[in-house]
């Protein structure tokens, strides 16, 4: 993972832009949304530039559907090509990046009759919800499939190094909880 800048076709800087890079060699361009420092390490919160995409199967079978988050690579793999398909007859581009798919183009106005609102109760007995926009829907083997976008901001959180590169931190990396608090007062700015 390491830090790039990427400018606008007319030539003008834009908003500082990095790219994840994974294991695989697929690349996740993001917005620097902010920076800090904390005893000498860098930090980052890094936005996606394109929207992330989330893929649910429903299951109808019984009194009430079920959805299941496809998060299986084979899985994404053996239906992407019909999910690029049905993106791309809305003018939108789905790639299949570093940590998540995601999609470029123009999204449609927000209709209340599309976000879908999932309900998870935490480690803590609290329930948290978050609510997805819907794109498309596909079917593929006799599976239903829809592609969801967040609304809500998808962040990634990470340490820069002195030669520019970047590792992830996740909320169960020691140096994630360290960090946390200061994290959490800059977020609450």
């Amino acid at each position: 993972m390491s830090l790039s800048h990427f400018s606008e076709p007319n030539g003008q800087s834009s908003a500082e832009v990095v790219n994840l890079d994974d294991d695989l060699g697929r690349s996740l361009p993001c917005y620097i949304e902010r920076s800090f420092t904390v005893e000498n390490s860098t930090y980052v919160l890094l936005l996606p530039v394109n929207a992330p995409v989330a893929i649910v199967a429903w299951d109808g079978k019984g009194d009430e559907d079920s959805a299941t988050w496809i998060e299986d690579s084979e899985e994404i793999a053996r239906i992407f090509p019909d999910a690029k398909a049905v993106l791309a007859e809305r003018d939108l581009s789905l790639e299949n990046a570093a940590f998540t798919l995601t999609v470029e183009g123009e999204l449609s106005a927000l209709n209340e009759e599309d976000i879908l609102t999932i309900e998870i109760e935490n480690d803590g007995g609290e329930v948290i919800s978050d609510d997805f926009q819907f794109l498309a829907s596909f079917y593929n083997q006799g599976q239903e499939y829809e592609l969801y976008t967040p609304l809500s901001p998808f962040l990634f959180f990470a340490r820069a190094s002195s030669a520019g590169e970047l590792e992830l931190l996740s909320p169960e990396d020691e140096e994630f909880r360290k960090i946390q608090p200061f994290l959490e007062e800059w977020l609450s700015e």
